[in-house]
């Protein structure tokens, strides 16, 4: 069910993106209808798959910062101590474990983001070390109704006891072998993948353009 549930998210966001591009660009009233009218249906979609209120799922939908026509970016912060561990926090949402982060904001850099996020939900300053693996949501069982991006970066801090926000219930440090049972989903799998990362290698998700179906595409010389 869970399976089947990603699914129908990621069909119904692929239709919040073709509306929200349609309706970009469209040239007439017509268009424009057909796009708001697509909307509509995206978010139908989505709420009947989450069991979820259609008014809230429009909310989601139709707030400015989904209208666009790309997957969002999210951001985590990866912070170890000197023992190894590395700082979860509890979210006050769903009482889950997750790295600290959220969705990058426009006007910010990415590793601006991920340092707002950390004072945010942990209260902890520091400064980006680099990027641990950029993750497609898709790929890594992020449970969200829009298709997301994860950019995790490693942040070096000189003060390392963590002040929860208001978005966090608390946050600890753990190790690799004693990671917390109820993880946000996609946490769990990104999260013992840093450990491994931090001796400087960056993940990313392989691609291959030889292997690629692009036959349905055209190139501008092929028109």
């Amino acid at each position: 069910m869970t399976d089947l549930r990603q699914t129908l998210y990621l069909i119904a966001d692929e239709m919040r993106g073709m509306a929200s591009l349609t309706k970009h660009f469209s040239k007439n009233i017509y268009e424009q209808e057909q796009a708001e009218r697509l909307m509509k249906l995206a978010a139908k979609l989505a709420a009947i798959a989450g069991k979820e209120s259609l008014a809230d799922v429009e909310e989601v939908f139709l707030m400015e910062p989904w209208q666009r026509f790309s997957p969002a970016i999210g951001v985590d912060a990866a912070v170890f101590d000197e023992e190894d561990r590395v700082l979860l926090i509890q979210r006050a949402d769903n009482h889950r474990w997750a790295l600290p982060g959220g969705l990058a904001e426009i006007g910010q850099t990415l590793p601006e983001a991920a340092l707002r996020e950390l004072w945010e939900e942990a209260g902890l300053r520091g400064k980006v070390r680099g990027v641990l693996g950029i993750f497609d949501g898709v790929r890594w069982q992020t449970r969200e109704r829009v298709h997301l991006v994860h950019v995790v970066f490693q942040v070096d801090c000189e003060n390392l006891a963590p002040n929860p926000g208001i978005e966090a219930l608390q946050a600890r440090y753990f190790s690799a072998g004693d990671l917390p049972a109820d993880m946000h989903p996609g946490h769990d799998l990104r999260v013992p993948r840093c450990f491994a990362l931090r001796n400087g290698n960056t993940y990313f998700d392989p691609a291959d353009s030889s292997v690629a179906d692009f036959s349905s595409l055209q190139r501008p010389n092929d028109t």
